[in-house]
């Protein structure tokens, strides 16, 4: 793909996308009138999905700040990583090496465009669903060192992958490939807590337009397996490692869980 071309070129902009629609929650200007259409209507759902976005960024934030600087991780593998907004791993993390992947050639155009100048970010257009091509990608698996220690970083993706399409193998054959030492992140939107009706309806939003399954606290657990969870574990987004920096959301109203885990 051609970094110079419009990067609305060659895009369906009848059809939402979720990268679209978070970067719309998130206040940016890169998504169109669909992604706009189906994300009011979420918030007419659920208003606190856009401090809830913003939440799940500042889990982010504190999640790589703990892998850099207590763990001392230098490699990021970001997958599902999502249009570039601000707090991007390679901000937070400016030293590290950091691939970021994901499959809308909306969010890749962007990407290359604006980090097409740093020796520090590669920029891959992969699915999660298909976990081999991310992993034996040029830019993957010669950019990143296998041998050495690197973080996973699955944030606000897997309730985009339903259980018919693998979602638990998917992130096992991640999880198989990283080497002793390193970790993974991820954060899931919860379907426990609320009222059934609603957490049908916003699936109904989604799931017109693109895959989605909100999974409850016992379904989330299984993609933590074979890690070693750190402090506190599973928790609610506002519950891992606090710094002060938050939207004022109780975990209800949040309605993401989130955890960081450690490959023995």
């Amino acid at each position: 793909m051609d970094d110079s071309t419009d990067w609305r070129a060659g895009i369906d902009p009848s059809a939402a996308n979720s990268a679209r629609m978070y970067d719309y929650y998130l206040g940016g200007k890169d998504h169109f009138p669909a992604d706009i259409a189906a994300a009011r209507k979420v918030i007419a759902l659920q208003p606190n999905v856009r401090p809830a976005a913003r939440e799940n960024r500042h889990f982010l934030r504190r999640a790589v700040t703990y892998l850099t600087q207590e763990a001392g991780i230098q490699q990021f593998l970001d997958i599902g990583a999502g249009l570039p907004t601000a707090g991007n791993v390679h901000e937070i993390a400016p030293e590290a090496r950091v691939v970021y992947v994901d499959h809308d050639p909306v969010v890749i155009t962007q990407a290359r465009a604006l980090l097409g100048g740093s020796d520090r970010v590669r920029v891959v257009m992969g699915d999660v669903r298909d976990p081999d091509a991310i992993l034996e990608h040029p830019s993957v698996c010669r950019f990143l060192d296998f041998d050495e220690p690197l973080a996973l970083l699955l944030v606000g993706l897997l309730h985009f992958v339903q259980d018919r399409e693998g979602a638990y193998g998917v992130v096992a054959r991640l999880r198989d490939a990283l080497p002793s030492g390193s970790f993974a992140a991820i954060s899931h939107g919860m379907s426990e807590g609320f009222d059934k009706g609603l957490v049908n309806n916003i699936s109904n939003v989604y799931s017109s337009q693109m895959s989605h399954q909100l999974r409850t606290r016992a379904q989330v657990e299984p993609f933590l397996t074979g890690l070693d969870l750190v402090e506190p574990g599973l928790v609610p987004i506002t519950e891992w490692r606090p710094d002060g920096i938050s939207e004022g959301l109780t975990a209800r109203e949040v309605g993401i869980i989130g955890a960081v885990g450690r490959v023995p």
